[in-house]
């Protein structure tokens, strides 16, 4: 039997992306056994995920960090009969608890994150032929370690108990469309600016929508004045929900709003559709939501784009006129096309 371990440990993004990939492959080669390592905090994405998927959790802030943490890291797993690694991440940290257990004779294969293409598609700005999705590139580490699969159907709560009644006291009663919004995210080249999303938050509501405005603690202070300007239509959950209930909740959204970040995946886990606004960043640079609909990215062709990989680099043109100039009409737009596909209007006359 062969025990595999899976090393990703950050960003939420990138490692939500490898949740289908986990159940793709565990579901194939159910005689096997896989162990993610991952955050702490990002355990809940695997634990319960399939029979043969577990999670050994790494607090990298304290317990983890540094020497003295990485030597803690390989010590947590050297001697648990590994078989084989296969390291999704491929950084400094996870290189070293590689080497180590290639010591030990498992055999280790590492993921080609095409780095060289990524920087080529920014250099170039030639974006018509996407890149290789991240999943794809998860998939292959496996091909290469011995473990070929394909992609298979996939729905985070097909493997976990879907219990509305934790959120009961938090959410209303649905009697009308819920959009989840999440406007925010690391790099100020991903945000979309918080004056603009205001005006989609009201027109969107004026249409007769409940918003549910998704975030951590440091975005509640904006949300509050948001939900301040319409208390009954306006649902501020930052800072209210663990990863699980998180990924609950969005499970019975109607459509979420995201910047190129988190939600945009986690939204995916739950098969609910995504209209993605796209700034420095691009979805051909193969981080785009998976099995989300490339007609729901939201961005205007700039000669300057994409100018950054992760969205992280100031702009050179100091406007970030990737959003700044883009209109608030593109993203409603989607936002009520999809909407019209899940509640087709009723056609009140049947002789029309």
């Amino acid at each position: 039997m062969a025990k595999v371990l899976v090393i990703r440990l950050s960003s939420l993004g990138d490692v939500s992306l490898l949740v289908p990939v986990m159940v793709s492959v565990a579901s194939k080669y159910p005689q096997s056994r896989f162990t993610v390592m991952t955050k702490a905090a990002y355990a809940p994405l695997f634990n319960d995920l399939t029979f043969n998927v577990n999670v050994i959790p790494i607090d990298t802030a304290k317990k983890h960090n540094g020497v003295i943490g990485l030597f803690r890291i390989v010590s947590k797993v050297l001697f648990r009969g590994f078989t084989h690694v296969a390291d999704e991440h491929d950084v400094l940290r996870s290189k070293v608890v590689r080497w180590a257990m290639m010591m030990t004779g498992c055999k280790v294969r590492h993921i080609d994150k095409g780095r060289s293409q990524k920087q080529e598609m920014i250099r170039t700005k030639k974006v018509n032929t996407p890149l290789e999705h991240t999943t794809k590139r998860y998939l292959d580490t496996f091909k290469r370690l011995g473990f070929p699969a394909q992609m298979i159907a996939f729905d985070f709560f097909d493997f976990k108990m879907k219990d509305l009644f934790v959120l009961k006291g938090i959410v209303p009663e649905k009697n009308k469309p819920w959009i989840g919004i999440a406007p925010f995210a690391k790099h100020k080249g991903k945000i979309y600016p918080p004056e603009k999303m205001e005006n989609i938050i009201n027109i969107l509501i004026s249409q007769g929508n409940t918003i549910f405005l998704l975030g951590g603690k440091e975005d509640k202070h904006i949300f509050d004045e948001w939900k301040r300007k319409h208390p009954s239509d306006v649902i501020n959950t930052a800072g209210l929900f663990g990863l699980e209930r998180e990924l609950l909740l969005l499970s019975c959204m109607d459509v979420v709003i995201s910047m190129d970040s988190a939600n945009m995946h986690l939204a995916s886990l739950v098969n609910i559709p995504v209209v993605s606004i796209w700034g420095a960043t691009h979805p051909s640079l193969g981080f785009y939501g998976y099995n989300q609909n490339p007609d729901n990215a939201v961005e205007i062709d700039l000669k300057c784009r994409p100018c950054s990989v992760f969205g992280d680099k100031p702009c050179e043109r100091i406007d970030y006129a990737c959003m700044t100039e883009l209109p608030e009409k593109m993203v409603i737009e989607k936002v009520n096309k999809i909407l019209t596909e899940k509640h087709p209007p009723k056609n009140l006359n049947p002789n029309q």
